[in-house]
């Protein structure tokens, strides 16, 4: 039996469009920004900040796509929805973090310190270093608030393992972001108040670092997501011990499920029917007793009570089967698809 009420998308799809958004058009600002300072200055800490806003911009565009795709009706093709798009341009996404992003501005800040070039700072890199963080602070809290407010009850660890994506993408990139302004504040004021510009490549390379680690956070995260993540394990003995609550089956023989999107399941089970309890519902004790009498002296009345009895079997077990699966769907209503396959 297969079952399932509306896409994989639904309101679960909206998640995370509304921080992307903001942390998209912050990102264009800033980095505007901060490409024009790092051109007229030539601070290599300000051209990997420069860097990464861009890496920024261009990777929550590419989360926005998947945002948008992921909330596709299903089709003939994807019978179950589009919601992998989801967690497939999130990983294109953390993929451009650690080549793009990390990539560069390591580079940037190797060669700078092996060059032992210079900068012209002013103090328009300070203020311009202040507006990001605003920006980069704003958007961020955004993106931390939406994690909240969708899992309340959470630790940080907890909603790391339960989150969408594209938002803890967005939180933990502006996070990353914040502390990248940080860093290369510190390190454009020690270069300029020591004079000595290693200090510029090294909050390069710090920043690189710290992109790099936050990419490999998130490919981690989608790669899970992609492979096909199964439902939480306490929710998955809930289901097995309310199915095996019904008196109509025996036992749960297998159990799978995988994530279609985010707050949506698919599960499979097989299971085993108890044939005494469906005996009960299709015969109360004294119809049988009427339907004995009737047949006991006429063979042909009984091969008729058999075909009777042949074509009731299977539409009760379809009948119960439907109810069992309305029954897990009032229970958990995350569980979009299910599929009850009899041993």
């Amino acid at each position: 039996m297969n079952s399932g009420s509306g896409g994989p998308g639904g309101s679960k799809g909206a998640h995370g469009f509304v921080p992307v958004l903001l942390a998209l058009i912050g990102n264009i600002l800033v980095t505007t920004i901060k490409t024009v300072v790092a051109l007229s200055s030539g601070s290599s800490a300000m051209f990997s900040e420069a860097v990464h806003s861009v890496a920024d911009t261009l990777n929550q565009l590419l989360l926005l796509v998947g945002v948008v795709r992921s909330r596709k009706k299903p089709s003939g093709e994807f019978v179950y929805g589009y919601g992998n798009e989801r967690f497939f341009w999130a990983l294109i996404s953390a993929c451009g973090i650690f080549f793009i992003g990390a990539g560069v501005t390591i580079y940037h800040g190797v060669t700078s310190l092996a060059e032992g070039t210079g900068a012209h700072i002013t103090g328009g890199a300070f203020v311009v270093l202040g507006i990001s963080f605003v920006i980069e602070f704003a958007t961020f809290w955004v993106a931390a608030r939406n994690l909240v407010r969708t899992h309340p009850d959470s630790t940080w660890l907890e909603r790391y393992h339960e989150a969408d994506p594209s938002t803890l993408a967005v939180c933990i990139e502006d996070g990353i972001a914040v502390l990248g302004v940080i860093v290369a504040a510190i390190a454009i004021a020690l270069s300029y108040l020591t004079g000595n510009f290693v200090w510029d490549g090294i909050g390069s390379i710090v920043i690189g670092v710290m992109l790099a680690m936050a990419a490999i956070v998130l490919i981690t995260k989608n790669r899970s997501y992609l492979i096909g993540r199964s439902i939480p394990l306490d929710e998955r003995d809930e289901i097995i011990e309310l199915l095996q609550a019904d008196p109509a089956i025996e036992r749960v023989i297998d159990f799978k499920s995988t994530i279609l999107d985010i707050g949506v399941y698919r599960i499979k089970c097989e299971i085993e029917f108890n044939g005494p309890a469906l005996m009960n519902d299709a015969y109360q004790q004294e119809n049988l007793r009427d339907e004995y009498d009737n047949v006991k002296d006429d063979f042909e009345e009984f091969k008729k009570f058999c075909v009777d009895f042949s074509d009731r079997i299977p539409r009760m077990m379809g009948r119960r089967i439907d109810e069992i699966e309305a029954r897990l769907k009032a229970h958990f209503p995350h569980v979009r698809y299910i599929d009850i396959e009899i041993n």
